[in-house]
């Protein structure tokens, strides 16, 4: 497969697990790109990573010299895809409204979020490991929406077909998958951080793609619409501060492991359609689990 190819598919696929109402809106993940490398190139082995910098883009430099190496993956943002990442923020609008949200007030508060996140990105040096990369000779891609809608899409599947009636019933469901197993072994793996055990599950909104954390804002309103747990990936102390005060409850499954599971979700249904095999090499938190 090609790299455009491979890019395509990702692009793709991205868009068919996107949450989304109106897919036609839906133009491209500025969070996702091929960041330095012949288009044209055929991709069969690749270095694929949760995080990828100049310290895994040496590591990959030494891979190739001694085995051979196509691609490196990053599943993170680098160089532009990760100064323009906010863009894709506004696929949350769509997720509030789903969730009973009134589109006008849902736009407002991911907006003014938006903007808030911009001014975050704009003083980081971006460029760093996409100049390793380039003076490696190194092609390098990253891929984050894409592969977040794919388990945003399949743990708001699972919770809708499980219907978990407490708390700990969501935790034990998570447990069960395999990306989430290995991440207990490392202690990093699903658990309460808001809410008893044994309350009642309630409405769940699985917050698991859009770039980054939602508004603050919104918590009280989703409470009000009947939402009475959250499943994230992670939840910085400033939001959590707000959850508590919507009297949410909050299961986090696990911020690594859920980008790992994203990812092999998605590089499963690349290689079913491609009718063809990569060959991956794990790194920075990444664990390839196949389901076909």
């Amino acid at each position: 497969m090609k790299l455009s190819q491979l890019y395509n598919q990702v692009l793709k696929f991205g868009v068919e697990r996107d949450p989304r109402i109106n897919k036609r809106e839906i133009k491209s993940y500025s969070d996702t790109a091929i960041l330095y490398g012949d288009f044209d190139k055929q991709i069969k082995k690749i270095l694929v990573g949760i995080d990828i910098e100049v310290g895994e883009l040496l590591l990959a430099e030494r891979i190739r010299q001694a085995e051979g190496l196509d691609l490196v993956m990053s599943h993170h943002p680098e160089g532009r895809a990760l100064a323009g990442f906010y863009e894709v923020m506004l696929l949350q609008v769509d997720m509030l409204v789903r969730a009973g949200i009134p589109k006008r007030v849902a736009k407002s508060l991911v907006e003014e979020r938006k903007r808030e996140v911009e001014r975050k990105v704009l003083p980081g040096n971006h460029l760093r490991s996409v100049d390793a990369a380039r003076l490696l000779d190194m092609p390098f891609m990253c891929v984050h929406t894409p592969a977040d809608n794919h388990v945003s899409s399949f743990i708001q599947r699972l919770m809708d077909k499980e219907k978990p009636k407490k708390v700990e019933d969501i935790v034990e469901i998570l447990k069960e998958i395999p990306e989430y197993k290995e991440a207990i072994k490392e202690l990093s793996g699903p658990r309460i951080i808001l809410g008893s055990p044994k309350r009642a599950a309630g409405e769940i909104f699985v917050e698991m793609t859009g770039g980054t954390e939602g508004p603050k804002e919104v918590f009280d309103k989703l409470y009000k619409k009947g939402i009475r747990t959250l499943v994230s990936m992670h939840l910085s102390e400033e939001h959590l501060k707000k959850v508590k005060d919507a009297n949410l409850n909050v299961v986090i499954a696990g911020h690594i492991s859920s980008d790992t599971l994203g990812l092999n979700l998605l590089l499963d249904r690349i290689e079913r359609e491609a009718k063809e095999k990569f060959q991956i090499i794990n790194c920075s938190g990444f664990r390839r689990v196949k389901r076909n």
